[in-house]
Order: structure tokens, then sequence, then C-alpha cells
């Protein structure tokens, strides 16, 4: 595993890697002076002590919601199903003002908002509040809690809810992913993408899409197929973060998951040094500057890979 030095910290990168630890989503609700309901989506929940109960949460101290939770004193934690996904998204949004219009809840024993339909919920009391960079964590004091729903976790990864990445996999493993339609994405997101790194990609992340060509033509026995994987998901990867498109970024995240699974699981992949100097020929357009010759090179590249195994699944 290669190791990234503390002083050359990215914050894009840094989140992008705590995005592989994939986490629960709650909704923390508290309430306001005048006894409104306010709450925001947090997937920073974490259990802290057994005796005492205690649990934590941290909020961006740029929140606007800030000073309601610590006037408050108390707050609850509801942990969302899968179902619940729309729960999400709107507490969530900052253009949406009334968060609770049309949610279903109730008052819990605290007063505070506890959400319908939730697999669980927590109620505390603020045990302690810590400063921590450009974070507040509160941690409180479990007081009640309560079981609900007997749904599965909303599980957030990578970006992306879990339970859309196993809807791909299921997808892609039973065949309903078709060739010519990945294709059609790949062509119509990486190109679009190896645009945008032309214009805004580093040396450094120009030399990070090169790392991983190399690495691709290393392991090229039969035996390296993991490794061999690893390097060509890498390789797109690379080219996603080059292009400094958070979007586009996420959709690039779904088709490496697709490829990683059609590469495993569906079609073997076998080293193909024909098509070697395919993706050398990216890199030297991605490093001139060159973005009609790099979408050039990956469409040679798709068209090459067709016309001679019918999958893009060979590296």
């Amino acid at each position: 595993m290669s190791q990234i030095e503390a002083a050359a910290i990215e914050p894009k990168l840094f989140r992008q890697l705590l995005g592989c630890f994939p986490t629960g989503v709650a909704i923390v609700t508290t309430n306001t002076a005048d006894g409104r309901p306010a709450g925001l989506t947090c997937n920073s929940f974490s259990s802290v002590s057994l005796e005492p109960p205690l649990v934590l949460f941290s909020l961006r101290k740029a929140s606007s919601l800030l000073p309601t939770f610590v006037e408050a004193g108390t707050f609850a934690i509801n942990i969302l199903s899968q179902s619940q996904d729309a729960l999400s998204g709107r507490f969530a949004s900052s253009k949406i003002a009334d968060k609770f219009e049309g949610v279903a809840w109730r008052p819990g024993p605290l007063g505070t908002p506890l959400i319908d339909d939730c697999l669980a919920s927590f109620e505390c009391r603020v045990h302690a509040r810590h400063e921590a960079g450009d974070h507040e964590i509160f941690i409180g004091e479990v007081k009640h809690m309560g079981t609900g729903t007997a749904d599965h976790a909303l599980v957030f990864y990578k970006g992306a809810y879990m339970m859309l990445a196993e809807s791909l996999r299921k997808l892609v493993l039973d065949g309903q992913l078709g060739t010519v339609d990945i294709d059609e994405a790949y062509r119509a997101l990486y190109g679009t993408l190896l645009r945008l790194a032309c214009d805004r990609a580093t040396e450094a992340e120009v030399d990070a899409i090169e790392c991983a060509v190399d690495r691709i033509e290393q392991h090229h026995s039969a035996e390296a197929l993991p490794e061999r994987i690893d390097a060509m998901a890498s390789f797109f990867s690379s080219i996603a973060l080059a292009g400094h498109n958070e979007a586009l970024r996420l959709m690039a995240q779904t088709m490496t998951a697709v490829l990683r699974e059609r590469m495993t699981h569906v079609i073997p992949a076998h080293p193909r040094t024909d098509i070697y100097p395919l993706r050398r020929k990216v890199v030297q357009c991605l490093r001139a500057r060159d973005a009609d010759g790099a979408v050039g090179a990956l469409d040679e590249l798709i068209s090459t890979l067709r016309k001679s195994t019918g999958t893009l699944a060979e590296s």
C-alpha cells in the first residue's frame, strides 16, 4: 500500500480516503430556543463508552445549527434504515428551510424529536463538548433509547449509499449491464474527465495516472489478476481525480465498481500487451494538454478491445 506523507495531506483526497470506511447514516435532532425541531444528516456518529453510556457526533463549526445544539443541551440520534435515503438527502440539503415539513416524528422523553420508522434512537444530554479543528465534538450521555423497524441500515461508502453499490453488483453478476452500454458510458464519462484533466490536472496527478499504467504492465502474470484489477481501477480513478469535478468523480466510482465486478466475477482479465501503448498515449496527451488526443487514445483503446475480445475486461 502506498503511503501519503502527513505534510502533503490534500483535503479532497483526505475526504475520499475517509470514504473507504463504510459508515451508518443518522439524523441528529434537537430543539431551537423557541421549541421548534431542528436536525441534520450525520455519519460521524460513534459509540464512546458503555459505563456510562456515551455516544458522540461531530458538527462543522460553519454549520448554522451549531449555536442551536450548543444552547439546547440535549440531542437525539436517529439511525436511518435503507428505505430512508430520501430523509438523509432532505436533512442534508441547505435548500430546504423546514426539514421537518411532512416528516413523521414525535417528541421523546427529553422533548427531542424522534423520527418515526428509524432502526434505533438514542436521546442524550450533552456530557461534554470539545473543539477539534473545523468541527465541534458533542459527547452525549444516553438517557433513553428505543428500537424501530427491522429493515437494513442505510450505509454510506465512498460517496454513495451502499445499497446502490449492492444493486450495481447484482446487475453485473446477473448480466443485466450490457457491454455496449458500458462502453458508451466509459467513452462519455472518461472522455469528459480527460478533457477536464487536460485543463485542470497537476503534474503530480498526471504522474499518478502514469504510475497506475506502470502497475498494470508490471502485473502481467495469470497469478497477478487481483493486482492487475487494482491497477486498472487506479488508472480510471486517477483520471477522475485529475478532472477536479466532484459529481463526475462520484459517477466514476460507480463505473470503477462495475469494472471490478466484471473483471473479478464475469469475464476473466488477461494481459494485453498490444494495448499498452494506447494507455501510454493517454498519459502523453495529458502531459501535452492535448484533450482531443487523450480522448482519441481512449476511444481507440476501447475500440481495440471490442474488436479483438468483445469486452473491456482485458487489460
